[in-house]
């Protein structure tokens, strides 16, 4: 059970070429479908307590783990370039056969950015933007591949692991106990290792922001034509100030709001504060008029 309350329930998607997608799901299957898509680095599990809430405001919520990451299958050859996790977003969003919503934290953000605003784009209702845009700041992101670099042999124990997500996560007031941890592990021999491909570091080392990525994701946005909320953490070294406001001064449907005393992390530092600023564009985004309110 969820720190929610509601038990998820369990399903597999087919994704990209096949491969396997595990997800949880929360609510009734008559509701609309909002899509959660995590981080690199991250499992599903990183909405165990926003999945619950939405799903209690009158969605179906899907958080499924991508490619790599979690209980989902590795790529066998090891890609895991970012057009392959847009394509496995428009596998999960045919499959579905509606149009939701997507709710995508960095690599999950830009992964539905692509997905919707490249063709074949994935037709969907409103996208949110979980403190990704089109530039990322290279202090915060070379932060997170540094630490997703460190203690390649992984940990003696959970706590371990917990000791180390706490000292990179340093600016949250109450950080996960070690049981909050073990979602995000996985048992390797005697050791605990995160919970991920490895070979996905290939992928995010010096690749965080190639040569015309910021103009593609910028087209990608403007071509998806649906309405856009970005959702800056307040204290973010990753999306500055700067680059969230040119991303929406240069896409028309984009909206911005912050979270005060949120890192990159956002739904992990500030869970209740998050909700509190996409509730109400969820709302107008389920409106069958809201292209009359969005511009």
């Amino acid at each position: 059970m969820t720190a929610g309350g509601a038990a998820p329930r369990f399903r597999n998607f087919a994704g990209h070429g096949g491969i396997r997608l595990a997800a949880d799901v929360w609510g009734e299957a008559s509701s609309p479908p909002l899509v959660l898509l995590h981080g690199g680095g991250q499992t599903r599990h990183a909405w165990d307590r926003t999945g619950p809430r939405l799903a209690t405001l009158g969605w179906r919520v899907i958080a499924p783990d991508l490619r790599g990451h979690g209980t989902s299958a590795w790529s066998a050859d090891g890609d895991y370039d970012l057009g392959v996790f847009a394509e496995d977003v428009r596998a999960i969003v045919a499959e579905l056969g509606e149009l939701p919503v997507l709710i995508g934290a960095s690599l999950g953000g830009l992964s539905s950015l692509l997905a919707a605003g490249e063709a074949p784009g994935a037709a969907i209702r409103a996208l949110v933007l979980v403190d990704v845009a089109h530039r990322p700041d290279p202090r915060g992101s070379d932060r997170i591949v540094a630490f997703m670099r460190d203690h390649p042999d992984g940990f003696a124990d959970v706590g371990e692991a917990a000791a180390a997500a706490s000292a990179h996560l340093s600016h949250r007031r109450h950080p996960s106990g070690p049981e909050g941890m073990r979602n995000n592990l996985r048992r390797h021999g005697d050791r605990w290792v995160w919970h991920w491909d490895p070979r996905l570091l290939d992928s995010f080392e010096g690749r965080m922001d190639p040569p015309g990525m910021a103009e593609r994701l910028l087209r990608a946005a403007r071509h998806a034509d649906v309405p856009i909320l970005l959702v800056r953490g307040g204290i973010s070294d990753v999306v500055s100030e700067e680059v969230a406001d040119q991303f929406c001064a240069r896409v028309p449907r984009a909206r911005r709001v912050d979270v005060a005393g949120a890192g990159h992390m956002v739904v992990g530092d500030r869970n209740e504060h998050f909700l509190d600023a996409i509730v109400p564009f969820l709302e107008v985004a389920r409106s069958p008029r809201e292209d009359t309110r969005w511009g």
